[in-house]
């Protein structure tokens, strides 16, 4: 599992390091763009908990509900509404249906993200039985594989193929959009893969490569952006930076670059942190924290006060931490992206609907029981964005990818980072083109670093090796599946303070 670039790619990124990629600027650039919306999440550390386990562009808005991204898709024909949770981390598609045991449950937990119905659309065509996707914990969804007519950012796919989850353990939908090898009926079906969300957009031509950046923007905003076959150069600062995608059995699977250095960076002095670096990491929005390893966890949190809950896998700091001029920057061999404390600083109830109607909390004065009598953060308890990765290959979720603006370039098996410009109101689109040295305004690492890949992290697909982890019978029905217990209930907090969640439901 050690992964290594190609050499013939390694020698083309030494050629061309000296001079950066030329932009390519076309008039009506062939891109799909969405904006994606970001909803509040009561409890991101169980949420994660839950979730760990094995010119041409297309713009889409994301949103942002605190630690979790959606994108609105159209799915059939006549159209289905649906609210679909982005994932680099994954590469299926999959939706609910309204019958499924958890979209039944009290509360309706999937009427805000909404449900598919194959008998109300007339473009709907089954495929097979086999849609069978288990995360490490032993939570997924399984039913059939079919294919649709999909609608994304103005753009349409004929033919889709997708996941239906007759049964599953999460009320809300996916939109996978990792490497085809990672997807369910490659892992559990040993079929082989299917053109997914990106790769089917390049080969319709929607976007000219298999590509796309990912801007979250900052914890406050409501919404970032996802540009399928394009960079916008007005969403960074300086200038973007490429290093080669990592190899995970022996192929590429996962979005796994190395993390070399970290600084923590107080009010200009610097503390250089070494332990356990370099080390590989995965870039995955679809965990809410940042996953590192274990030592070097340890040496952050003796750095910030931070108190770790072992039983719920979670750092508490005050939440007057976000207050103070830190940032905590993480270096891959060359770029290096600054994570503004308070972007580490995650107030459990922001976002709540209850106490926070606009939906997109504030950190400054949280209006909510855990705030101190003299107001503000000072009295204030709040989970920390960085928690160890427990043995696994770590994981830089959104507490991390926030702060950074993301190219990610399956064609080319490569990352491109820079620093992102937090609500930065302009645009300035740009397509991907094809070939190497395709990503606008990019300029190549020499000589990368790139450290052993131990396990996977990122891509909880269920078990390669056939063993263990999943809750459904792949290629069967699973209308019998037991319902499985999930409780967001008060996390135990450091000093036996309690943080206010409030949201319990089973599925």
């Amino acid at each position: 599992m050690k992964g290594l670039a190609a050499a013939a790619l390694a020698a083309g990124l030494l050629a061309s390091s000296s001079a950066a990629i030329q932009l390519t600027e076309r008039e009506l650039p062939n891109v799909v763009g969405l904006d994606i919306t970001r909803r509040a999440v009561e409890n991101p550390v169980k949420r994660d908990a839950l979730r760990r386990r094995q010119s041409k562009t297309v713009t889409e808005t994301l949103t942002n509900e605190v630690t979790l991204y959606y994108a609105n898709v159209s799915i059939g024909t006549p159209a289905q509404e649906l609210s679909l949770h982005i994932d680099t981390g994954s590469s299926d598609l999959w939706v609910n249906v309204a019958s499924s045991e958890i979209c039944t449950f009290r509360g309706d937990p999937c009427s805000s993200a909404g449900t598919y119905n194959a008998n109300s659309s007339s473009t709907y065509k089954y495929v097979n039985s086999d849609f069978n996707v288990s995360y490490a914990d032993g939570s997924g969804a399984a039913g059939d594989y079919a294919t649709d007519a999909v609608s994304i950012g103005g753009q349409s796919i004929t033919d889709l193929q997708f996941g239906i989850g007759y049964d599953s353990t999460t009320p809300q939908g996916i939109l996978g959009i990792g490497y085809t090898a990672d997807e369910a009926q490659v892992n559990t079906a040993r079929l082989k893969s299917y053109a997914n969300l990106p790769q089917a957009m390049a080969n319709a031509g929607l976007i000219r490569s298999n590509a796309y950046s990912l801007w979250l923007n900052d914890l406050d905003a409501s919404t970032g952006s996802i540009l399928f076959g394009g960079v916008d150069t007005a969403k960074y600062t300086g200038q973007l930076q490429t290093i080669p995608i990592q190899k995970a059995f022996d192929q590429y699977a996962e979005f796994i670059i190395t993390l070399t250095g970290m600084d923590l960076v107080n009010n200009g002095n610097n503390q250089s942190m070494t332990t356990d670096l370099p080390t590989a990491v995965v870039l995955d929005s679809g965990s809410s924290l940042a996953y590192l390893p274990n030592d070097l966890t340890s040496a952050i949190y003796s750095a910030f006060e931070v108190e770790y809950d072992q039983s719920q896998g979670a750092g508490v700091c005050s939440c007057s931490l976000a207050d103070e001029n830190i940032t905590l920057d993480f270096t891959f061999t060359s770029p290096t992206i600054s994570i503004p404390i308070n972007e580490l600083v995650i107030n459990p109830n922001a976002g709540s609907t209850t106490n926070d109607p606009s939906g997109t909390g504030d950190r400054e004065n949280p209006n909510n029981q855990n705030s101190g009598q003299n107001g503000g953060n000072g009295g204030s308890l709040c989970i920390f964005g960085i928690a160890p990765a427990e043995g696994s290959t770590a994981v830089l979720g959104d507490t991390f990818l926030r702060s950074a603006y993301v190219v990610y370039d399956l064609a080319n098996n490569e990352i491109s980072l820079a620093q992102t410009d937090f609500n930065a109101t302009d645009s300035n689109v740009s397509e991907i083109g094809t070939g190497t040295a395709s990503v606008p305004d990019a300029t190549p690492v020499s000589s990368a670093v790139q450290a052993a890949v131990s396990e996977t992290g990122g891509a909880r697909i269920g078990p390669v090796s056939g063993t263990g982890g999943s809750p459904f019978a792949t290629g069967t029905s699973t209308s019998g599946v037991v319902p499985k217990q999930v409780s967001y209930g008060g996390l135990a907090l450091a000093a036996g303070v309690a943080a206010a969640f409030t949201c319990t439901w089973t599925v």
